[in-house]
């Protein structure tokens, strides 16, 4: 059986979906996207049919077209609005990150989801990564004992012609800063390996050289996990001249790992007490290298979502990760925000509470 596929958005991460969706034989029966040009600059990419429909108003298009799935790729503060409309209309979905920017957006859709029975998934493609994969299974195994503390880095760069390509970059209403945008995928990793509750967090952000953008470009936190384990997260897009690294850490009793790469691609340290591998063949052999920060998990997302939707089954990645990893950030930025600890978890935060955080 082959769904029907539509995509939203046909903007600088939406190619990895098309090929995603093509490489899973999904029907694609419609793209929507408020720039015309951007739609036939998908279709001359992937030699999609030329009778492809086009679509500016996505309401429209879903109501004629009436696909299975859909990708959101819009604009980060349409996802929740767009994601809750094509629930409406008892569509799945796979959100791209994040999954919204406020936590009422994140609750109601995986309420409206569950009521409805669809699938919905939080486009966190790194945990499809074979390195990630492999650092998982050794910690469902118990191989890392207890867990001690993690750490997360995002070392990346962003300069004018960044925010200028899509001017709601940087903005409190449609994105955020690094954190939500360029850091999230990380952080959503740090919180999933490291037992996913939390007690408290401790940030501190800043906007030290992005002085055209609303939102900050540097972000740290202290986490405390309700385990007893901590966390440490480092982002910013402030790296002279270019990305430097995305790394991930994490540090148990009995192990230690570290993955790095563009996109935490590679294992750079395999150490545990049991010697039950050989640490300098499982990093050969877990050393991806991905032409760009997006690596190569859209695929196997796809796939899963597919597989999910076919099963009756939860996603390996869903709505409620998506919104882990935003409550995550949100707390963060209140944190930084107001002085003081956040206890988690939070109900009712979003991105623009922020808004005048760096006019000052």
């Amino acid at each position: 059986m082959s769904l029907k596929f539509a995509l939203i958005g046909c903007g600088r991460i939406s190619p990895n979906h098309v090929a995603a969706a093509i490489e899973n034989h999904l029907e694609i029966v419609a793209l929507c996207d408020i720039v015309p040009e951007a739609m036939q600059q998908t279709i001359k990419q992937f030699s999609l049919s030329a009778d492809t429909p086009c679509y500016i108003e996505y309401k429209k298009m879903l109501e004629e077209q009436r696909p299975d799935l859909v990708a959101i790729c819009t604009e980060s503060g349409k996802h929740g609005a767009i994601a809750l409309d094509c629930l409406d209309r008892h569509v799945h979905l796979i959100i791209e990150k994040p999954i919204a920017l406020s936590l009422e957006e994140a609750d109601r859709i995986i309420e409206k989801a569950k009521t409805l029975q669809l699938t919905v998934c939080a486009c966190h493609q790194n945990r499809f990564n074979k390195s990630i994969l492999k650092i998982r299974e050794a910690l469902e195994r118990g191989r890392f004992g207890r867990l001690l503390h993690g750490t997360a880095h995002i070392r990346w760069s962003r300069g004018p012609d960044y925010y200028q390509q899509a001017p709601w970059r940087g903005t409190w209403d449609q994105d955020g800063g690094a954190l939500m945008n360029q850091c999230i995928h990380n952080i959503d990793l740090l919180r999933w390996m490291m037992g996913g509750d939390i007690v408290e967090v401790i940030g501190m952000t800043d906007r030290l050289t992005h002085d055209y953008i609303e939102a900050e470009d540097l972000g740290l936190a202290l986490i405390r996990f309700s385990n007893g384990s901590y966390g440490v997260i480092e982002g910013t897009t402030n790296i002279y001249p270019q990305n430097l690294e995305e790394t991930l850490y994490i540090f148990g009793e009995k192990g230690t790992i570290k993955a790095g790469g563009k996109s935490v691609n590679r294992i750079e340290e395999w150490r545990f007490s049991d010697y039950s591998d050989e640490p300098d063949q499982v990093k050969a052999e877990f050393c991806e290298n991905p032409p760009n920060v997006y690596g190569f998990g859209h695929k196997p997302l796809y796939a899963d979502v597919i597989d999910a939707i076919l099963n009756h089954r939860k996603p390996y990645v869903t709505a409620q990760d998506g919104r882990n990893a935003l409550e995550l950030v949100l707390a963060i930025y209140e944190s930084a925000a107001t002085g003081r600890s956040v206890k988690l978890p939070i109900h009712s935060a979003a991105t623009t509470d922020y808004k005048g955080r760096f006019d000052t």
